[in-house]
């Protein structure tokens, strides 16, 4: 059975895309069967892939609308082993349009759920915000990793996600688990970046993966070509971290 595991911060810009593409692509290198979920309107994870967001016509948005199955959506990607259901911009309805629907938060769930059997795992990319999309992914997910960027305004916002997440737990899906935090853009130059390190460290001790995620111009590249870092450029050290990553999210599942 496959896990499926959500990456979410209702922060933006804190790495979550580029933390689901280059672990989904990691994943995959290291031959797990993986399905990337683009939940996020910005369609982000999509474009990163190097597929066209114009041109979806069956993506996330028809698999919460039930009008599809997501056998239907799947593309495959230039990433060994990761296949993908993108995201369109009218994705941003959808939130509208479930609110008077029954069990709204469970749409995404079963829609996905017999899926696991295919894929090892299947990472979601979520939205940066709490609305309906993100409870959706969360109600889904079996974990989350949460990403958090080792910048000033790193742990603001974290409480409410955690709260967040708890509430999911007592009410929508008592199996969600935390992954782990993931800390993300970290200069080892910089006495802010290393003070976020040990904050987070400090509070939520064996929450945090080992691996950071450090600043990397070849990261910040890769999605402007519509590749991975492992696809973009293997040697790096944004794709050396990422591969630590995926490792260390086999290790704890094994």
């Amino acid at each position: 059975m496959g896990k499926i595991i959500a990456i979410a911060n209702q922060k933006g810009g804190v790495g979550k895309t580029t933390t689901s593409v280059n672990l989904a692509a990691s994943l995959g290198v290291l031959e797990k069967k993986v399905l990337l979920i683009d939940a996020d309107p910005q369609a982000n994870a999509t474009s990163g892939l190097g597929i066209d967001v114009e041109g979806v016509d069956i993506g996330t948005y028809q698999l919460l609308e039930h009008t599809k199955k997501p056998e239907d959506a799947i593309v495959s990607c230039d990433s060994p082993n990761v296949d993908l259901i993108p995201a369109h911009i009218d994705l941003v309805a959808i939130e509208i349009e479930l609110v008077d629907k029954e069990e709204r938060e469970y749409m995404l769930k079963k829609a996905i759920d017999h899926l696991k059997s295919k894929y090892d795992y299947i990472l979601i990319d979520c939205a940066p915000s709490l609305g309906l999309l993100t409870l959706n992914a969360l109600t889904a997910a079996d974990s989350v990793i949460i990403p958090i960027q080792c910048e000033y305004f790193a742990l603001e916002g974290l409480g409410k996600l955690l709260n967040t997440i708890k509430s999911v737990q007592k009410i929508h899906n008592s199996n969600l688990d935390i992954e782990g935090l993931l800390l993300t853009m970290y200069d080892s130059r910089l006495r802010l970046s290393n003070q976020v390190v040990e904050e987070v460290q400090k509070h939520f001790s064996d929450m945090v993966f080992k691996t950071i995620i450090q600043r990397n111009v070849r990261l910040s590249e890769a999605p402007s070509y519509g590749e991975s870092i492992i696809n973009y450029d293997a040697g790096s050290k944004g794709a050396a971290n990422y591969l630590n990553l995926a490792h260390e999210v086999i290790n704890k599942n094994a």
